[in-house]
């Protein structure tokens, strides 16, 4: 729908928190818009009424990523996104968690995928020293939920495959 600030998203939360409407917050890098990003979404936003997604700027990005990532601009990231209709907002931070973003938001359900979790006596555990995110929400009353990891759809996958069959090629190919 759109890319909005997060002072934005501040004053449309008061009134969404008046209207009783359920906010659904994730996050992340986002860099190769793929099928398991796009399942991840469809299934976060039947969870609530409204999905936001916070994606990293593209200084956060390298900072968890590494020097040579992102490959997509935290704009085009944002328009990507912003593009689905299962997506209500996007919003870009700059930090290295989006601990500070789901603290202002304090969304009802903040969604991460299964890769987040670990398995304790045969059930999925939030990890809470790789998401951070997880302990705010908890702390304010937020519902945390691990959807399914798509093993085989991830952006370094992705990366990995392009750089394994075009590596060789010149720019002008």
């Amino acid at each position: 729908m759109s890319v909005v600030s997060l002072d934005t998203l501040q004053t449309l939360r008061a009134t969404w928190r008046r209207d009783g409407v359920r906010v659904v917050l994730t996050n992340g890098v986002f860099d190769l818009l793929h099928s398991g990003h796009v399942r991840y979404l469809e299934q976060a936003r039947m969870l609530g009424d409204l999905l936001v997604i916070g994606i990293n700027s593209d200084a956060s990005a390298r900072a968890v990523k590494g020097s040579l990532r992102p490959l997509v601009s935290e704009e085009n990231r944002a328009y990507l996104l912003a593009a689905l209709r299962w997506v209500d907002y996007v919003t870009i931070f700059s930090e290295s968690t989006a601990e500070a973003l789901v603290e202002t938001l304090q969304p009802e359900v903040y969604v991460k995928g299964g890769d987040y979790g670990r398995t304790e006596q045969n059930a999925q555990v939030v990890d809470s020293m790789r998401l951070p995110e997880a302990r705010v929400a908890q702390a304010y009353g937020g519902q945390v939920v691990l959807l399914p990891y798509l093993s085989g759809h991830s952006t370094t996958a992705l990366i990995g495959r392009i750089v394994a069959r075009f590596g060789h090629m010149d720019e002008h190919e």
